[in-house]
């Protein structure tokens, strides 16, 4: 082979990586805004509706459904517990009920990541481990409710330790933070939702859609572009161990202020099997401590004890959830992968999972409790 051809095989090369790199970085940004047209969709379904179903938690355990319902309805924990923060700050809701609503709400925040989930159903191996690393993130919040949730109502444990440090951190003074995620997706989703005159039906399907194709071709370029490089920015650079997939998790969702968010990107990751689920579950439990600064914010905003106890409270919670299961870290890792494996055989089985899990057992026992 000539200079000449070597030269232009080098330049086409390059070209070729750089085409691969923009589409990868277009499909990105389509499948962000298709979460956050998701989101959207949810909101003009049941947004309007959501204080109210807030406020109607008059016990601890409705508080717990009410907190997974809610936040399913409006794809946000962070919407959730905000308006938790602002109800417990009006003393419209009491600290003991307000606890369990933010539990919950823990829960509920997941079912964005399972739904993307859905995505590769059509691709059996990328859809079981797809379905696994999304679930993962299911089983750890519902382990730690199932473990703290009692301990909470019985001995009011985490809204002690957070009234500690709502005392020492209540007057620091409101702050903000405005997520750059939904300053780049916000014009696309108005857009959109502009188009078809608010129809909230309407913009769930395109959500889908653009979810479904964005995620088709997300695979399948990253796949081209991992021959090496990219495989090993995942694995040495960002996914190295625990400890770094913990801090990537947190200041990713500290930074765009969407735990669902976070999490849904690495659900393509691992169904084009360049992340391995025992790289996932740290990355989604930064993800679950960095999705409490949001409530935090708004605490101090309010600027009551109260307030501020029920967003430290959040962050325990979580916290508390860390370190008692990380010491039996295979159990929802092991729950996980036979969940993937169980999608694989009954593809149905996750769509029935979401329906019920989420949305019609919360939506029965709380109509049943109340």
């Amino acid at each position: 082979m000539s200079d000449g051809q070597i030269i232009r095989t080098t330049r086409n090369g390059r070209l070729d990586s750089a085409l691969r790199v923009l589409a990868l970085g277009v499909t990105l940004y389509a499948f962000l805004v298709s979460i956050s047209m998701l989101g959207a969709s949810f909101k003009l379904f049941g947004g309007g509706i959501v204080p109210g179903i807030i406020q109607s938690a008059s016990n601890p355990l409705v508080g717990l459904l009410v907190g997974i319902l809610a936040t399913t309805l409006v794809q946000s924990s962070s919407t959730t517990t905000s308006i938790v923060v602002v109800l417990v700050g009006s003393g419209a809701m009491p600290v003991s009920t307000a606890i369990p609503v933010v539990m919950g709400a823990n829960i509920g925040t997941s079912v964005t990541n399972t739904l993307v989930s859905l995505g590769h159903v059509t691709r059996t191996s990328e859809y079981a481990r797809a379905v696994a690393a999304s679930t993962v993130h299911d089983f750890f919040n519902i382990s730690a409710v199932v473990i703290l949730f009692p301990l909470q109502v019985t001995t009011n444990l985490l809204g002690r330790a957070a009234e500690s440090l709502a005392n020492v951190f209540y007057d620091i003074g409101g702050l903000t933070f405005t997520s750059p995620l939904k300053a780049l997706t916000a014009p696309a989703v108005e857009t959109v939702s502009s188009l078809v005159g608010g129809r909230g039906w309407l913009l769930l399907i395109l959500a889908l859609v653009v979810m479904f194709v964005s995620l088709r071709y997300l695979v399948v370029i990253m796949k081209s572009l991992v021959m090496g490089r990219v495989e090993a920015v995942f694995d040495v650079v960002l996914f190295k161990n625990p400890a770094r997939a913990f801090v990537v998790g947190l200041i990713l969702t500290v930074i765009v202020q969407s735990s669902s968010v976070t999490t849904s990107l690495v659900v393509p990751l691992a169904g084009a099997g360049l992340l391995a689920l025992r790289q996932i579950f740290p990355y989604t439990l930064g993800a679950n401590v960095g999705t409490t600064i949001t409530a935090m914010l708004a605490s101090l905003a309010v600027g009551e004890v109260s307030a501020v106890t029920v967003a430290f409270a959040h962050l325990l919670f979580n916290v508390a959830g860390i370190a008692v299961i990380w010491t039996v870290r295979k159990i929802p890792m092991e729950m996980a992968r036979r969940f993937g494996e169980i999608a694989r055989r009954q593809r149905w089985i996750p769509v029935i999972y979401v329906v019920t899990a989420f949305y019609v057992l919360p939506f029965l026992l709380i109509l049943m409790l109340r």
